[in-house]
């Protein structure tokens, strides 16, 4: 058998990257300050002012989680969180500036190139680095030995996904069956008591289905002793579409089935996100706008704009936005466009082939009564239609609705009209709420650039 290389430890790699951050954002500054000699650095106003900036994007860094073990996490939910970390970064700087009245002491210029430097070469250095972990554990070296316990269905599906991702870093060095025998718990308390101070694995991974609760907090107590990592993968096949977690109530610990990453602070964080963003992107669309509002005025008329109530965050109602593409006709009840839908102009089936008449929507975006990216909204009776004949639609809701979504991304926007294919988008929309973060946003907006504009529906 092959000698397995494995990780001791990620401590080294979490000061190495605090210390990295701190080097980058000093260098950077220093070299940025160094090619714009117009800039008067005399003192020690501006090396005071680097020093607080490269100790304070780790320090805060450490408290977002940004030195959390990279094994497991996607790339772009880390370059997510090194987002967060950079704008609170400097937006803490600039509450300091003001708060000494030191803002007309510096650089505006110096200080805007230098941000978006620190924010540019560091992602570039994490992504380089993450792919060099990836290969090196797909290689089968810095990995994490895994022992499986539990039913025999459960640790062959366990096993079963770390073999199909090897770049994760986990193998396998062995696994104990629970066949319900009388000796299975007598078994694991001898083997508690000789992997104590020394063991042949990282990590204990416990598989059970979720009714058999009582066997796994039993094995938990005999397993207690043992220094390592111990997690319990229950099969959930109930709740499906839903996402949960552990949380205590009135001193009871609960199951909570529809969770979001969406709540409390980090709701601030995604506003701020589409605040900022949002008013980038109007500003850089904002001519483009202009021409198709132009030209939609020559060829068909007022009004240039179509609105129309859509549902949003907890099922509220707000008017939504967007560049009109249908001759006027009775908007009474909603009809879908269809493929050669007379209904549609020449222009219109341009700008919707383009996805140029959702620009619009940027506005409801500043508003704050959708955000970039999230669930499609859906017409209004067709949310009536669609909440009766699936049971979990309406969980769409429990977010503000986006511009883009995962969704849309994956091919699944145009004609609603199959309840099977509503069910596979209501599926990618939940699956986008149960595991949002900053990385997944800017992954979803990277996809929608590349093939998310490009609308092949009606």
């Amino acid at each position: 058998m092959a000698v397995i290389k494995t990780s001791q430890g990620s401590e080294w790699l979490r000061r190495a990257m605090r210390c990295f951050d701190a080097g980058i954002a000093t260098l950077v500054a220093l070299v940025a300050l160094w090619l714009m000699p117009d800039i008067d650095s005399d003192g020690n106003d501006y090396l005071f002012l680097i020093l607080i900036g490269s100790l304070l994007l780790p320090a805060v860094g450490e408290l977002i989680g940004l030195y959390q073990p990279w094994r497991g996490r996607s790339l772009y939910t880390m370059l997510g969180i090194y987002l967060a970390t950079w704008i609170a970064t400097i937006g803490l700087l600039s509450l300091l500036l003001v708060a000494i009245q030191g803002t007309q002491s510096f650089s505006r210029l110096w200080m805007g190139v230098s941000a978006l430097s620190v924010l540019a070469v560091g992602s570039i250095m994490r992504t380089l680095l993450y792919g060099y972990l990836r290969r090196l554990r797909a290689k089968g070296h810095n990995l994490k030995r895994v022992l499986l316990i539990g039913k025999k269905d459960n640790i062959a599906l366990l096993e079963k996904k770390i073999v199909e991702t090897p770049h994760a870093g986990y193998v396998v060095v062995g696994h104990y069956v629970d066949e319900d025998d009388t000796t299975f718990f007598h078994r694991m308390a001898v083997f508690a008591k000789e992997n104590i101070f020394q063991r042949g694995f990282d990590e204990i991974w416990l598989g059970y289905p979720l009714i058999q609760g009582n066997r796994v907090r039993h094995l938990m107590r005999l397993l207690a002793g043992i220094p390592s990592s111990i997690r319990f993968f229950p099969d959930l096949p109930d709740i499906r579409f839903l996402n949960h977690r552990i949380a205590q109530v009135a001193g009871l610990y609960s199951l909570e089935l529809n969770y979001t990453p969406l709540n409390g602070p980090m709701r601030l964080v995604k506003a701020l996100e589409d605040r900022v963003l949002g008013l980038v992107l109007f500003v850089i669309f904002l001519p483009v706008m202009l021409v198709v509002a132009v030209a939609i005025k020559w060829s068909m008329g007022s009004p240039v704009l179509f609105k129309q109530e859509r549902h949003g965050l907890d099922g509220k109602r707000f008017r939504i936005y967007k560049f009109r593409t249908m001759l006027l006709h009775d908007g009474s009840q909603t009809k879908q466009a269809s493929h050669c839908d007379e209904r549609v102009t020449p222009l219109g089936r341009f700008l919707r082939r383009t996805s140029l008449d959702e620009l619009p929507q940027l506005y409801n975006v500043l508003q704050g009564r959708m955000s970039l990216v999230g669930p499609r909204p859906h017409a209004m009776d067709h949310n009536d239609h669609y909440k009766d004949h699936i049971d979990i639609y309406m969980q769409r809701h429990r977010v503000k609705p986006g511009m883009t979504g995962w969704a849309q991304v994956n091919g699944l926007r145009g004609i609603t009209d199959d309840v099977k294919l509503m069910e596979k988008r209501v599926e990618y929309d939940l699956y986008y709420i149960e595991r949002w973060s900053l990385g997944f946003d800017l992954k979803i907006l990277t996809m929608t650039l590349t093939k998310g504009f490009v609308n092949g529906q009606p």
